[in-house]
Parts: structure tokens; C-alpha cells; sequence
């Protein structure tokens, strides 16, 4: 015992000692360490059971004979015999032949076709009726299946089925889509060059920002939007930001309560296209030039 409890502390003590210079061993041989370390000690914990199993049989025996048992006693004891499960009756087994409407073995002889061949019998034992009507229903079932999937076309078949779903998914999606839009703020917001967003950030411009920043962006009573100079800042996110709190300090509207989140985005992406478009009498720079976003990529 004392052997088996030292192997372990051996293998402990070798992985330990290689895990502190690794110079000595690879990666590799540490793992296969490790893994013969556990493999020893689940077999000593196994022995060790057997072991205690073992002496534990033995003090039973002990104890027994001391208590007056005989050797053939303490046989039984630890052998109890088997109780044998009894037999299904004659009867069960009746009920249930005619149940699966078959006939017993011990009618197999009168059920006999006097023709043979080369020494093989064959039985005159036709097939249940249970069993042959369920094979007519498989075939009228095979039948109608046809009929209504390939010949009359009612039933969809299984391309059908999923060029639907597919339609019905990409209607989700858009459900989705449409409902996730309204959840961008100035924190989330993303330049896009969707021809579709773009579209849309105009016509609400031309409604809604026009009448102070001009036809064409090109500044009125607000600033022109398609240079680089920003007085709020000439990212996405600030024009953004802009447009949805407003700056009242500057007579620029607040538009949160008339303009739903995507229809800020899409003016936001909007204005950002219209930089370097050169509109006619422009307004005269305001605020801060900021440098170009795709230079500074570039630069970096």
C-alpha cells in the first residue's frame, strides 16, 4: 500500500519539477505527464476499492463463523439461489396466437402441403389478415399520395415547400429590419451607401432641411453641409446627433418627435454624400475643417 501511495507523489513531483524548466521538457511530454498521473491514480483508487471489497468479504466470513455459521451456510448466504421467473400459461399464449392470428407449433404437422421438393415442406399458413390488410392500406395510401402530389399538384412537394418558407423568411427579415432600424440612436448609427437610404435621406431633406440649409445643401439661413467645415462636428454620429437634439443656442430645430430614428439615419447618410458635390452659391465656411475620414485611414 505504502508503494502504491508513493507512485502518485512520484508522478506529481516529475510533472511538477517539468513544468518549472522547460527547457527540459516540451509541452508534449508534460501532457503525457500529466495523463499518466491520472490514469496511476484512477487505477490505485480501483485497487484500492478491490482491496477494501476484498477485506470486507473476509470479515464477513470471520464474523460469521464466529456467530456459528457452517462453510456451506456462508456459501448460501453469499449465493442466494435465483427465483425463476414462471412460465407464461398455455393459456397467455393462446390468447395470444389468436390475437396475432397465428396457429401454435404444436399444429405444425397438420398444416402440412403433401407436395415437396428436394426434401423441403412448405406449410399451409397464409399470411395474418391483419397483416394484409395493413399492406392494402400502404398501397391506397401510396395511390392518393400520388395522385394528389404529382398528378393534380393540390399537395405541395418538398422544393415547394421551401422555396415558401424561404419567402416567408425573407418577409420576416424584412419585418425585422424595419423594426431594428427605428433602434439606432447617434451611438450606433453606421454610414451606409445604400442607394435606397440615400433616396429616402433626400426627400425628407428636401421637406424638412431645405427651407434653412438650401436646395442643394448649399447653406441659407443654416450653414452649408457639403464642405468641411463643421460647427458640430461632421461625422456620421454627430450629424446624427444634430439632427435629433437640435442646438436652439443656433435656431436648429430639434427633430426627435417628428422623425422617426431611421429617417434621421437616412438624412445623416444624406448629408454625408453630399460632401465634394460643389452646389452653386455656396454659403461661406463656418466652423472647424475636419480632416477626411478615408485620407486618414488611408494615412494610418
Amino acid at each position: 500500500m505504502k508503494k502504491l501511495l508513493v507512485i502518485p507523489a512520484i508522478l506529481s513531483f516529475a510533472q511538477t519539477a517539468g513544468a518549472q524548466n522547460d527547457s527540459l521538457l516540451s509541452d508534449e511530454v508534460k501532457n503525457y505527464i500529466g495523463f499518466g498521473a491520472i490514469i496511476a491514480m484512477l487505477l490505485l483508487f480501483v485497487g484500492v476499492f478491490l482491496i477494501l471489497l476484498r477485506t470486507f468479504k473476509v470479515i464477513t466470513k470471520v464474523v460469521l463463523r464466529l456467530q456459528g455459521y457452517s462453510n456451506a451456510e456462508i456459501k448460501e448466504l453469499e449465493q442466494p439461489a435465483k427465483k425463476e421467473k414462471p412460465a407464461p400459461s398455455s393459456g397467455d399464449n393462446k390468447k395470444l396466437l389468436k390475437l396475432l392470428s397465428l396457429k401454435p407449433m404444436s399444429e405444425e404437422k397438420s398444416l402440412l402441403i403433401a407436395h415437396e421438393y428436394d426434401g423441403i415442406q412448405e406449410l399451409n399458413n397464409p399470411t395474418p389478415a391483419w397483416f394484409m390488410w395493413l399492406f392494402y392500406v400502404t398501397i391506397v395510401f401510396a395511390f392518393c399520395y400520388m395522385l394528389i402530389y404529382h398528378v393534380f399538384g393540390v399537395g405541395q412537394l418538398q422544393y415547394d415547400e421551401y422555396k415558401n418558407e424561404v419567402a416567408q423568411a425573407e418577409v420576416a427579415k424584412k419585418i425585422y429590419l424595419s423594426k431594428a432600424a427605428n433602434r439606432v440612436d447617434e451611438n450606433t448609427v453606421k454610414l451606409v451607401h445604400d442607394p435606397a437610404v440615400l433616396a429616402s435621406g433626400k426627400a425628407i431633406f428636401k421637406q424638412t432641411c431645405a427651407p434653412c440649409h438650401g436646395d442643394d445643401a448649399q447653406g441659407n439661413v443654416g450653414p452649408n453641409l457639403t464642405d468641411d467645415y463643421w460647427l458640430h462636428g461632421g461625422k456620421i454620429n454627430d450629424i446624427f446627433k444634430t439632427i435629433k437634439y437640435g442646438v436652439s443656442a443656433k435656431g436648429m430645430p430639434s427633430w426627435e418627435k417628428q422623425l422617426s430614428p431611421k429617417q434621421i439615419a437616412d438624412v445623416a447618410n444624406y448629408i454625408k454624400s453630399l460632401k465634394g458635390s460643389n452646389p452653386a452659391n455656396p454659403k461661406a465656411p463656418q466652423g472647424e475643417k475636419e480632416a477626411d475620414e478615408a485620407g486618414k485611414l488611408a494615412l494610418n
